[in-house]
């Protein structure tokens, strides 16, 4: 979970996750939090067990660089990754599991696109669907949403792809490692609900085109 300023909602999505009941590890990065959140998760830390760990970054470095600290400390088969936010909601989880436990799957991805998405700006839907189809035309796939962020996939195989982005283009490069390398990815529709930049969203369209850079990037290089 990389997680930065998220002081409104950070103690509620811990809840939901821990209220899972499933085998799981929750891993908490925060990228250097400055509105009370890090103080938060540091009272949360004194009395975490070996379920919880929590972990600072000494400056901000960006969601791709937090999600990579993260990945030094995953021990389970799976690793999904988990907004500080409210748009996702964690029992969209047994979803993915589902698919896993019955095909074996290596990747499956939660696409809030096979459903329609509640309250997620025409920007943001568009710069998707864009960005989708780029991912799509590159590595001949067929996803419906390569930007969500409910991607779980292999822990052996998330750690071989030696990623490298430290911000937002984290995400189209663990999509673009993972095709690269054969390996199929399925969809199952999940249900989201998209904040405005005024409650918080972080991602704008500046991001859009870093993360058209890195597909393009990593079609030709690894």
């Amino acid at each position: 979970m990389p997680v930065f300023n998220e002081l409104e909602t950070i103690e509620k999505i811990i809840e939901k996750v821990e209220c899972l009941v499933i085998s799981k590890e929750i891993i908490i990065v925060d990228d250097c939090s400055t509105d009370g959140t890090r103080e938060i998760l540091e009272s949360k830390r004194k009395d975490a067990d070996e379920k919880l760990k929590i972990i600072f970054h000494k400056k901000n470095q960006g969601k791709g660089s937090a999600i990579k600290t993260g990945l030094n400390y995953v021990t389970g088969d799976y690793v999904i990754i988990q907004d500080g936010d409210l748009e996702y909601d964690p029992k969209e989880y047994l979803k993915l599991l589902a698919e896993v436990e019955a095909n074996k799957d290596r990747a499956v991805y939660g696409s809030r696109l096979l459903i329609r998405p509640s309250n997620m700006s025409i920007l943001h839907l568009w710069g998707n669907r864009f960005l989708t189809f780029a991912t799509n035309f590159l590595y001949k796939a067929r996803l419906t949403d390569m930007e969500t962020c409910y991607k779980l996939v292999e822990t052996g195989l998330l750690k071989e792809l030696g990623l490298k982005s430290n911000h937002f283009e984290i995400e189209p490069e663990i999509t673009a490692k993972i095709l690269k390398r054969g390996v199929s990815i399925k969809e199952v529709p999940i249900n989201y609900l998209g904040r405005k930049f005024h409650e918080g969203k972080k991602i704008t369209w500046r991001d859009g085109f870093s993360s058209l850079r890195v597909l393009i990037k990593y079609r030709f290089v690894d």
